[in-house]
């Protein structure tokens, strides 16, 4: 007995599936190594993060490749796993602490990331929760975390073997940092956005007297650290003037004028104030010339000591607003103007970022990037779409050493210690040196707490003071040619001196860093494993535009260097998902989709199948509600289909269907069926999801449901057992084939479903996907009359408006034999597809006087309509509705003529008035088309 509950409710049967999927290990790979491997490592979520849209696109197309493979007979493995997300979580624990008075620096890097463990177990698996909300099936038992014991095993053994081969090293130049985060940021972790700003023109007077020269600045804060003027060598304005001496305003400090072939001598003035400190164009400039460098503002974004008394300790935009204040005073500020610039701000917290000079770790890049440019050069990875593949190598091509060091307590400690008892390294607070380049070992302060060794500005943050920091005996001076000691295990006393006064070098690796190795480090190495032997290279990475450099890039660096191959064959880039009128969604907009919300609405089906129904590839997806309810009747529809085809269940015969038993239609839906089977495999080959998912849901919707089924009404309700017993083997044949087409949709609705009729106790999921299945062309081109026929009388009684109630007659003249004969032997089927109460077909049918006309390739179809309406006044009603549509159409495009509205109004009203106006003609048009059909026929 087949039990369908009446209508399906996804609340119901999801968890119950996926529970059910889980225990009886459907996501673990097949243990037969005779398969073919395919495996996916999940791009790892953010342990703080919560699902998303971009998540939910992401997932949901790992999901449907993954479930298409394992039915089509491969050894699968999805490898799931979370991001520890160094900065993110850092900053989520401390707005915990500051509710409770306490800051990280009060508690010790030890207890702090005691506490950051103690929040993850609570919180961190929020997303991995969601993600089996969606469906997603993951092994969750090789579930892995970017600071679990064997990761973190896996990112020392990197680290380690890069620092001995000198491709990685310790520098002092100048980095992006953030005031907020209190680390250091890689070039790409930095978003520009052009900001109005002002450009102020600054007199630097010449120290003989005879004059001055005028700078264009930005950042007047910065000029208290500036070191010279440079002016291009052939500027005739300036030419005279190199090699002389400046006053630098506010200082008392003097600077040299100096020429450089890098100066624009069109921005500003055409004389550049450089400060090699706090600019990176001004940092080379630096370099070429030899000149030093004064930080005058420290790692708080406020000014420095080396800035003055009058400004130290100032922030930057008070000190800005000072300095202005005394230039007026001096008379040397000449003007300002408004100025467009592009400013660089924190990717994480969005804190305008501060060029700063400081020691760090680097990765040397270009040996590593010269190969995995290559690798993909050769084809031995393929990016889908393939315009992707142009951005990855202009980056290669610009690429630069890359800063992997921050200066946080989360995260992956560099395995680095020096030793402060060895010569040369305790010096105490040597004179002119930075005051960043300090390390120390824990102080305890005179309340009795103890703080972690770390930087200078970490002990200024926790707050000591300059004086408590620089008179302790434990101060050590570390210079990039201070050479430390690189382990793979803890350090408890120094090789060379055998001191136990050892300090770590406080600063952790990038989150990108571990990330980097995700692919191969998940699969167990350094050791040899199974795993590694068997799913590594990986099959496909699916993944967002915005990571290729971050991560994309990264991980074929490091899957090249330590596995001699490459991460994975494809790289597959999903679009951005926006709103329904394809803005980027945001909280400031309110028009942010919570995925969970619409799963709750809808059930997780739905949701999924909108998903790939939108990914098409390099385009966008403007996400609507609207599409996901659309597939939610959709659901509804295969439901009660499937419930409709159980109810004669008693006439199957699960015997191999017999050709000889099959009808017309039942071959021409067999034949579509392969169809559309063959059809979702080459696309979802291809990776066009939104193919696949439009070829499966054309073929359930409209041949399935709208022509087969309804077309074996007449046989189902009137026909023998036998004829019966052919259509009821062939819909549940069709039924079976089609939920397994499905499922990698559309998990849970299928298995239930399944279950109920075809499981026997065994998942949808372990069947086999159909391919290469029989087809019946001749049954498709027959067919093809029958649907000619009916879409001819449908379509002239829907642009009649005559009522689907009324029973009509229909005329048709067909222009071959095998068109008649068909026609005729499915007459019966036809008259009730088309609610028709006569249909005359032949080849000698006329048309008759007053009769709507649809022409098909091998027939004629008319409609006599006289009677059935009263003509006249349709005309007359439609006329007038024309009239209307002209006068709303006339003042719309009148609007749109007008610049003032186009420029004035926001984008959104503009296109919503465009899309009016556009619906508007499409509605003239048709009016017409019905006028011009209903004149013809009184003219008759």
């Amino acid at each position: 007995m087949i039990d369908l509950k009446k209508s399906y409710n996804p609340e119901e049967i999801e968890g119950k599936w996926y529970e059910f999927w889980e225990e009886t290990g459907l996501f673990r790979p097949d243990p037969d190594t005779s398969k073919q491997a395919f495996s996916i490592v999940i791009p790892p979520p953010n342990v703080t993060g919560t699902l998303h849209m971009g998540h939910a696109l992401n997932a949901t197309i790992q999901d449907i490749l993954i479930r298409w493979k394992r039915m089509s007979g491969y050894k699968t493995m999805w490898l799931p796993g979370t991001d520890h997300a160094g900065i993110a979580t850092q900053n989520v624990v401390e707005r915990e602490l500051s509710k409770e008075g306490i800051n990280r620096h009060k508690l010790g890097r030890e207890a702090f990331i005691e506490r950051v463990w103690k929040w993850k177990a609570e919180y961190g698996g929020k997303i991995i929760h969601q993600l089996k909300k969606l469906g997603a099936s993951c092994d969750w038992s090789r579930e892995r975390f970017t600071m679990d014991e064997g990761l973190s095993r896996a990112v020392r053994d990197v680290f380690v073997i890069l620092y001995e081969q000198g491709l990685i090293y310790r520098d002092n130049r100048l980095i992006n940092w953030c005031p907020r985060c209190h680390t250091a940021l890689s070039d790409l972790e930095v978003e520009y956005e052009e900001l109005e700003g002002k450009l102020y023109y600054i007199r630097y007077p010449l120290s003989d007297k005879s004059g001055y020269i005028t700078v264009a600045t930005t950042r007047p804060e910065t000029m208290l650290g500036d070191t010279t003027v440079a002016v291009y060598p052939e500027d005739e304005r300036y030419k005279h003037l190199i090699g002389k001496e400046l006053e630098l305003p506010l200082t008392g400090r003097k600077i040299p004028v100096i020429s450089d072939p890098n100066v624009d001598p069109s921005f500003g003035t055409g004389a550049v104030k450089v400060t090699p400190a706090h600019d990176f164009n001004d940092e080379a400039i630096g370099k070429r010339h030899g000149l030093h460098s004064v930080t005058v503002i420290a790692e708080d974004a406020c000014m420095s000591e080396k800035a003055g008394e009058r400004y130290k300790g100032l922030d930057r935009y008070q000190c800005r607003k000072k300095i202005i204040e005394d230039l007026k005073e001096l008379e040397l500020l000449e003007g300002e103007k408004k100025h467009i610039h592009s400013v660089g701000h924190c990717y994480r917290c969005k804190t305008i970022i501060e060029p700063l000079l400081t020691i760090q770790w680097y990765v040397k890049i270009e040996p590593l990037a010269e190969e995995a440019a290559g690798a993909v050069k050769e084809g031995r990875i393929r990016f889908i779409p393939e315009a992707w593949k142009n951005n990855y190598f202009a980056w290669m091509r610009d690429i630069k050493d890359w800063c992997i060091s921050r200066q946080i307590w989360w995260g992956h400690q560099i395995p680095v210690w020096y030793c402060p008892d060895c010569k040369g390294m305790n010096g105490g607070m040597p004179q002119g040196e930075m005051i960043e380049h300090i390390f120390f070992n824990p102080i305890t302060l005179k309340s009795g707490a103890t703080v972690a060794g770390g930087r200078y500005s970490e002990l200024r943050i926790a707050g000591l003071s300059h004086e408590e920091i620089i008179n302790n005996s434990k101060v050590i001076k570390i210079s990039k040619d201070v050479k430390p000691v690189c382990s793979r295990e803890d350090i408890k006393e120094c090789p060379e001196c055998g001191s136990k006064a050892v300090i770590r070098d406080p600063d952790v690796l990038d989150t990108w860093f571990s990330s980097a190795l995700w692919p191969f480090s998940t699969l167990g190495w350094p050791n040899k494993t199974e795993d590694l032997k068997t799913f590594y290279p990986t099959s496909v990475l699916v993944t967002g535009f915005d990571i290729i450099f971050f991560w994309v890039a990264r991980m074929i660096m490091m899957g090249l260097k330590f596995m001699e191959e490459v991460p994975f064959r494809d790289v597959y880039i999903h679009a951005l998902v926006r709103d329904a009128k394809g803005q980027k969604m945001s909280k400031s907009k309110g028009n942010v989709i919570d995925p969970l919300i619409m799963i709750e609405k809808y059930g997780a089906d739905a949701f999924r199948f909108s998903l790939a129904a939108f990914a098409a590839q390099g385009r966008d997806v403007k996400f609507s509600e609207d599409r996901v309810e659309g597939y939610r009747y959709f659901i509804n529809k295969l439901w009660n289909a499937t419930k409709f085809i159980t109810n004669y269940a008693d006439y199957r015969n699960v015997q191999q269907m017999d050709d000889n038993d099959l009808d017309i239609t039942d071959k021409w839906i067999l034949s579509r069926l392969a169809s559309a089977a063959d059809d979702v495999n080459k696309y979802l080959d291809g990776y066009r999801f939104n193919d696949a998912a439009n070829s499966i849901y054309q073929f359930i919707w409209h041949e399935l449901c709208d022509w087969y089924i309804e077309i074996t009404k007449p046989v189902l309700y009137n026909g023998s057992d036998k004829q019966k017993s052919a259509v009821v083997n062939c819909l549940f044949f069709v039924l079976e084939k089609s939920l397994q087409i499905l499922h990698p949709f559309m998990p849970f609705v299928t298995e239930e479903i399944w279950s109920s009729i075809f499981g026997q106790g065994k998942s949808i999921g372990l069947s086999y996907f159909p391919a290469g299945m029989k087809r019946y062309q001749d049954a498709e081109d027959r067919m093809n009359y029958i649907i000619d026929a009916v879409t001819g009388i449908r379509s002239i009684r829907g642009e009649l408006n005559i009522a689907p109630s009324l029973e009509i007659r229909a005329d048709i003249k067909t222009l071959s034999g095998e068109a008649e004969n068909i026609l005729k032997d499915n007459l019966f089927a036809i008259k009730k597809l088309t609610r028709c109460k006569e249909i005359n077909i032949g080849s000698n049918i006329d048309r008759v006087k007053g009769s709507a006309v649809s022409v098909k390739d091998k027939m004629e179809v008319y409609i006599p309509i006289e009677g059935l309406f009263d003509i006249k006044s349709e005309i007359n009603r439609l006329e007038k509705e024309m009239s209307k549509i002209e006068d709303a159409a006339a003042l719309s495009n009148k609007k749109l003529l007008n610049e003032d509205f186009l420029a004035n109004a926001p984008k959104s009203v503009v296109e919503k008035e465009n899309a009016r106006f556009n619906d508007l003609i499409q509605k003239r048009e048709k009016i017409e088309d019905n006028l011009k059909l209903l004149k013809t026929v009184v003219s008759d």
